[in-house]
Order: structure tokens, then sequence, then C-alpha cells
């Protein structure tokens, strides 16, 4: 049933995509086909991963009978703003490039202007691999901060290292990441800068089947260096 003939308010719907290609069955909930079985307007950071996304969900739903808008860190705001606008009374639904819409994602700005029209904000449940790090990692789950990428530039990114390392030894965990191809180089860096008691969490390919999550000292990584090459990986620091 659509929200005209429910009579309720239009909802923008956050969701959750699959963190490992294949994996759809076991870590989305059903709630996640029967939206969008019912919905025909999304916001995608990529519009070809959304519609091969929806495609494998096998719900039905012909991609031509449906309307993407693209929402990216560059898009506009009043872009996003005007596309919104041309949906009065339609579910929407905002799609991430991987995990959950709205984390570390440009579907937070659909978010706020969704909020600032009045239309209902429904986050769906899925896959986040910054909680299954953090789940995974030993640390303090009641303090934490996600940082998202860290510096490109060597310098500035050792100096971020070693904030973040003091930060973890004061009690609060402390996430990041790193674009897939350069994983290498941030893990050599807290190889590096680190102390090598400081315990570092490395969840990588969360969910797949060649899912890695190990929370071991920096000491112990320097003589046991994973290949992280190329695999969507997460970092975290702690105690």
């Amino acid at each position: 049933m659509n929200t005209q003939e429910s009579g309720s308010r239009a909802t923008l719907f956050l969701i959750p995509t699959v963190l490992a290609p294949g994996t759809a069955d076991a870590v989305l909930s059903p709630q996640i086909r029967e939206v969008i079985l019912r919905t025909d307007v999304f916001f995608a950071e990529n519009l070809r991963t959304a519609r091969r996304f929806i495609s494998e969900l096998k719900t039905g739903r012909k991609i031509e009978d449906l309307t993407f808008f693209e929402l990216h860190k560059d898009t506009p705001v009043q872009e996003t703003r005007q596309q919104l606008r041309q949906c009065p009374g339609k579910d929407i639904g905002v799609l991430s490039e991987a995990g959950c819409p709205g984390i570390a994602d440009p579907g937070a700005v659909a978010v706020r202007l969704a909020h600032e029209s009045g239309l209902r904000v429904a986050p769906l449940v899925g896959p986040s691999s910054i909680l299954l790090t953090l789940m995974g990692s030993g640390f303090n789950g009641q303090s934490f901060a996600f940082h998202g990428y860290l510096p490109i530039d060597k310098g500035e990114r050792a100096k971020r290292v070693r904030e973040l390392e003091k930060d973890a030894r004061s009690g609060q965990t402390q996430l990041f990441m790193e674009t897939p191809y350069r994983n290498g180089a941030l893990l050599d860096e807290l190889l590096r800068s680190c102390q090598p008691q400081t315990l570092l969490c490395i969840g990588s390919n969360l969910t797949a089947e060649d899912e890695f999550i190990q929370t071991q000292t920096i000491q112990y990584w320097r003589e046991h260096k994973p290949d992280l090459h190329k695999k969507p990986t997460m970092f975290a620091l702690g105690i």
C-alpha cells in the first residue's frame, strides 16, 4: 500500500545495501524488499550500482519503471531539494553505495531536506561496517568516534594517526577507513606511527565468506601484516 492509499505522510526510506556481493539473503531483512516493491523514486550515490542492487533482489520491479536521482558528495543541495519537490506524496528511497545511507554517505543531505519538508524519515535495518567493526573489536562501545577518511598527505596523516592513538588511550574507540586501494599505505602508517602495545582492530571484507576481523597489538601486526589491497576495510584503535 502506498502513502496516498493509506492517507499517511510520504516517507523517505533509508535503504541499506550489501557490503559484499551475493550476501543479500543473509544480511538484509525482508522489509527492504517490501519497501522497494512499493517505492518508485530513489536517490543513489551511484546509479549503476543502485539499479544492479535492485535487479539482484529479484523483486519483480522493472528498472525502466523507476526514477533515479544521483546524489553524491558534489551534488548541489538545491538540485536535491528541487528533485524532492518533483515527487509530492510519493515514498522515496535512499540507497548507499554500500551499507547504511546517511552514515559516511551523501544520502544525509536528502534526509535533512526531508525533515525540512515534513516527510516522514524511516531508517531500515541493515549492515554497517562501522558498527560491525566496533562490535567485533572488543573496544569501548559506549564512547566512540568515526573519522571517515584520514588525510592523504603523509605528514598530515602521520600527525592524525598520533592524535587518534592519544584519543584511543583516553578510552574512546577511534574508527576510520581508507579507499580500498590505499589500505596498505594507511596500515603502513599505523604500524610506523603507533606504539607497539597500542591495540588495532582490522575489519576487512565484512559479511563476505572471507570476512576478517581481528584485534591485536601494533607489534603483532608488524610481524603478521595482512594483505588488505582492494578489500573494503575498517580500522579501529582502542584499549
